[in-house]
């Protein structure tokens, strides 16, 4: 039988193909193959700057060690993942284990003299840390924000599609000033659009400076180096991508203090919550059947109501807005703290972020799923809109103020509050208004509900040419 159904977490079994997505970058073997690739990068920086030992060799033979460590440090497989797990076993130290496996890989190819250099001036964090960061910036580049722009991009087609569409807008619940369906969806584009833009400027940050962050061992073995400067210049060499900044903490404990991934985190909240108003707008919306739900063959709406569709996609996305929400603020609130130079407790709340990312993607997908499977019910709209001649009473008194008529507005709130007020009434009561112009009063009573939308249509066209975020 299936794995995947006796899974304990959702996302490794109902939603297994959102873990998929991410397993190359939160999984364990994603972490321990990272942690490998830091190590031996940072071997072969400092065989190539600092080794007195490499003075021992010709130009020749130098080349051949290069190339033996470079192809070493391509050669990560499933193998040698079990033997480090294999070798935790016996150290209970998760990175002294990728550490032997060096040595020994090193050993191996012949190259044993340089095995003590393996991990040298470093402390299990520095190791830690960039490998969170890549994996983080991994994650965000590959997968998150590519369907994020997703999202994005089909609002943005559904808000070109019905810019120009009225539709009695509710506030408080009740009718109000009409809009169009294409302009609230560019509402979403705006908001969404602005923090897609604000994570994607975001840089993970890392540190590579020892146990306490001083540098302190390697400034006594090799003291005439400025290692806050050198350790920037491996990091920048080693780890640097043009599409996604990393930034070198200089001033930390022995842990990188978090303060980047805390700021992701929040800003993947603010993310899922404006996603999450998006869900309820929706369900409201095909409440109110303002959207249609597009039948999918085989589907079952419910066990016993044969005729239902339900939005539950929707409500699907909700759920998981909640789960990673949940989990985004409980890493926030924890990675900042750390007691005085280290704990270890952030390292058990670090392997959570793979989840909480998990869970926004699993939101987003739902989300655009519910959206691709609904239509505009223009009918509807306008039945809605013929039946809420009152939200009109808005223009009439703004322009009777504009003659300069007293109490305009309590002259609209006495005919049309709480009360039903049909085209017909509207048509009389503006026909009485001597004041206005002959030009005011033609505008008035040529205004309906579904041409009563300002500027809605020219508001949803501007967020959509602003195209700058892709």
């Amino acid at each position: 039988m299936n794995s995947e159904y006796f899974a304990l977490s959702p996302l490794d079994g109902r939603y297994a193909q959102i873990a998929k997505k991410f397993s190359p970058y939160f999984s364990e073997y994603a972490l321990v193959q990272h942690r490998f690739l830091v190590e031996m990068k940072w071997l072969r920086y400092f065989l190539d700057c600092y080794a007195e030992k490499m003075n021992d060799f010709s130009e020749e033979e130098e080349k051949k060690i290069f190339t033996s460590i470079e192809q070493m440090e391509e050669s990560f497989s499933e193998k040698s993942f079990c033997r480090i797990k294999e070798i935790e076993k016996k150290t209970n130290h998760d990175v002294k284990a990728v550490e032997i496996f060096i040595g020994e890989e090193l050993r191996k190819r012949n190259l044993e003299q340089f095995v003590s250099l393996v991990h040298i001036g470093c402390t299990s964090e520095d190791i830690n840390n960039i490998s969170y960061a890549l994996m983080i910036r991994g994650a965000l580049k590959k997968v998150w924000l590519p369907n994020a722009k997703r999202l994005i991009e089909k609002l943005t087609k559904m808000a070109d599609k019905y810019k120009a569409t009225p539709m009695l807008a509710h506030t408080h619940g009740q009718p109000a000033t009409p809009t169009t369906v294409g302009k609230e969806l560019a509402v979403f584009v705006q908001r969404l659009r602005w923090i897609y833009e604000e994570i994607s400027r975001m840089p993970v940050s890392v540190k590579f400076n020892g146990a306490t962050g001083n540098y302190s061992a390697m400034k006594v073995a090799f003291p005439g180096v400025i290692w806050p400067n050198e350790m920037q210049y491996f990091i920048s060499d080693a780890f640097e991508d043009k599409d996604y900044s990393i930034e070198y903490n200089i001033a930390t404990t022995q842990i990188e203090s978090h303060d980047y991934i805390c700021s992701i985190a929040d800003a993947i909240r603010h993310f899922n919550n404006v996603v999450l108003d998006i869900d309820l707008d929706m369900w409201q919306y095909i409440s109110m059947e303002y959207f249609k739900q597009i039948p999918v063959k085989g589907e079952v709406g419910s066990s016993t109501m044969p005729h239902k569709v339900n939005p539950i996609r929707f409500e699907n996305s909700e759920a998981n807005v909640d789960m990673s929400n949940a989990i985004l603020m409980a890493l926030s609130n924890k990675l900042v703290r750390s007691r005085m130079q280290r704990d270890l407790s952030d390292s058990s709340s670090m392997r959570n972020i793979g989840i909480a990312f998990g869970y926004s993607l699993q939101a987003i997908s739902q989300t655009i799923g519910g959206l691709e499977k609904v239509a505009v019910n223009e009918q509807k709209l306008m039945e809605d809109l013929e039946k809420h001649w009152e939200v009109l009473a808005e223009p009439i008194q703004t322009m009777l103020r504009k003659y300069g008529i007293p109490d305009a507005y309590d002259s609209l709130k006495e005919i049309t509050r709480g009360k039903e007020i049909s085209k017909e009434n509207i048509q009389e009561f503006v026909k009485s208004l001597q004041e206005l112009s002959e030009d005011d009063r033609r505008t008035l009573l040529e205004l309906t509900p579904s041409t009563y939308v300002g500027f809605a249509e020219e508001i949803a066209e501007q967020v959509i040419q602003n195209t700058e975020y892709c």
